[in-house]
């Protein structure tokens, strides 16, 4: 069985940061690309960043130039850095994932991290 497990959420102050992790786990032949995303209540689940496994990066626009994703390819795992947070960034974040573990392909999400961001 393949999973993502998230961390990281919280409460922070606007201006502030925080850094969400995502770790895949079970029996995984490769991941192609990781992501995020974050869905407030009332709205559209959005893209906030994705990562390929060559390391090409895509954010969308509220967040460009204050968030960054990266990941470890040997830990199986992505990391979304979220500096200079404002209030309209709280949401639910997600992480997803395409991967593979050899005899099936996955589009896998995680639980679900909340971020609070108090003005």
């Amino acid at each position: 069985q393949v999973q993502l497990v998230e961390s990281g959420g919280g409460l922070v102050q606007t201006g502030g940061s925080l850094r969400l992790s995502c770790a895949a786990s079970g029996s995984i032949f490769s991941i192609n690309s990781m992501g995020w995303y974050r869905q407030a209540p009332g709205k559209q689940r959005e893209l906030v960043a994705r990562i390929t496994g060559g390391g090409n990066t895509n954010y969308g626009v509220s967040v460009k130039g204050r968030f960054t994703i990266s990941r470890d390819n040997v830990k199986n795992t992505v990391y979304l850095q979220m500096n200079s947070l404002k209030p309209e960034d709280t949401a639910v974040y997600y992480c997803n994932a395409d991967l593979d573990t050899g005899w099936k392909e996955y589009d896998l999400w995680g639980q679900g991290t909340q971020v609070t961001v108090s003005s």
